[in-house]
């Protein structure tokens, strides 16, 4: 039970107020019967003046009362991406011991960074001292960390002279992950991309190695006949172990602030071809200035997003391959810095062959800015 000093703190509470248009009839009525009073000096309008103003008082006190010890939290799964649209749980706790809240309607605020809610959810009655919940779809718009995400509580209740809201920020960080939807271009270039890495590893796997005795339980594809036949046992073939097919990809950051959505576009594109490669199986070496993940060995799929999600450019310089039999692949806007440092036979995405779309050089003007959008140096 809230003591009255908690109770006091909640009610006077910033409450913003907006005026609906029941409400500015009902005002402008106010007025009409005190004019009426006024002239006419009948106490009978006085009354109905005095009884207008009361209501008018007692519905500004209602609804606030319905709005004080609201209290929210919000909830999503532990992996999200960008521009996706993922379930949410959605609380609401009335504080208050006895009194209800009625007719309050939840909405996120329109921020970058905060989430978005794909519609207000409303509640008709929370009974004082119970937890509401509720699935919400949201979106978050962009990558990063969400550290203050902010939603609104709104109540027109009794009357609907007013509509009054109270702001609420929810101090959690939530690490979002760039988009690995596919865009424009993205799955023709991930289409190549495989073709590529096919064409590289082809002959490296599945080579002869020996004819040995079959061993029992073994399964009889593998049955050499002619063999068999010579030796008159059966003979099976062995193959010489395949050979992981790894793919090497290294993200520059080196890059200028003129190139900020290129670079924003980029991290797209890397996030949906990582995840789109590890889904068929492939080993990734991902790479970046002064740091290094190999998936799966250090790490899953989502060690390699959350890195993704929180990168910003900073300067430096090309590092060599490691591995010259695998199939690598660079983000950077300059191709030829790593040409000169032994990556000649990679796949190179730089502006040109990775343009950013029209749509997307106006985002990422929103993107880059904020908190958010500093750059490191």
């Amino acid at each position: 039970m809230p003591r009255w000093p908690e109770f006091r703190s909640l009610l006077f509470q910033r409450i913003r107020y907006k005026i609906t248009r029941g409400g500015l009839l009902f005002s402008l009525g106010i007025l009409l019967v005190g004019i009426a009073a006024i002239l006419s000096a009948n106490n009978l309008m006085f009354l109905i003046a005095a009884a207008m103003m009361g209501t008018l008082l007692v519905s500004g006190f209602v609804s606030r009362t319905c709005l004080a010890g609201l209290e929210l939290d919000f909830l999503v799964p532990e992996h999200v991406s960008a521009g996706r649209t993922f379930p949410g749980k959605l609380f609401v706790r009335n504080q208050k011991w006895i009194i209800p809240s009625f007719s309050i309607r939840v909405e996120g605020i329109r921020d970058p960074a905060s989430p978005t809610l794909a519609s207000g959810v409303y509640f008709p009655l929370i009974p004082g001292g119970a937890t509401l919940e509720e699935t919400v779809s949201v979106r978050f718009p962009r990558r990063g960390a969400y550290r203050q995400n902010s939603f609104a509580f709104f109540t027109a209740f009794p009357f609907g002279f007013l509509e009054k809201s109270a702001r609420v920020t929810l101090r959690r960080e939530m690490v979002v992950y760039p988009s690995i939807d596919p865009q424009a271009g993205f799955e023709d270039l991930f289409a190549g991309i495989a073709g590529e890495i096919e064409t590289h590893f082809r002959g490296l796997g599945r080579d002869f190695y020996r004819i040995r005795p079959y061993e029992a339980l073994e399964s009889a594809r593998h049955v050499d006949w002619k063999a068999s036949a010579h030796v008159g046992a059966l003979q099976v073939r062995e193959f010489a172990r395949e050979q992981e097919q790894a793919v090497e990809i290294f993200l520059d950051r080196d890059v200028p602030p003129e190139l900020d959505g290129w670079f924003e576009h980029a991290l797209d594109c890397c996030a949906f071809l990582v995840w789109r490669l590890s889904a068929n199986g492939a080993a990734i070496n991902f790479r970046s200035h002064n740091f290094q993940m190999r998936q799966p060995e250090d790490g899953d799929i989502y060690s390699i997003l959350k890195y993704l999600a929180l990168v910003y450019p900073q300067a430096g310089t090309p590092e060599s391959p490691l591995d010259d039999t695998s199939y690598k692949i660079v983000f950077t806007p300059s191709a030829r810095r790593f040409t000169e440092s032994g990556w000649a036979g990679a796949r190179v995405l730089d502006p040109d062959v990775l343009p950013v779309p029209a749509a997307g050089a106006a985002a990422s003007a929103v993107i880059g800015s904020g908190e958010n959008g500093a750059r490191s140096h």
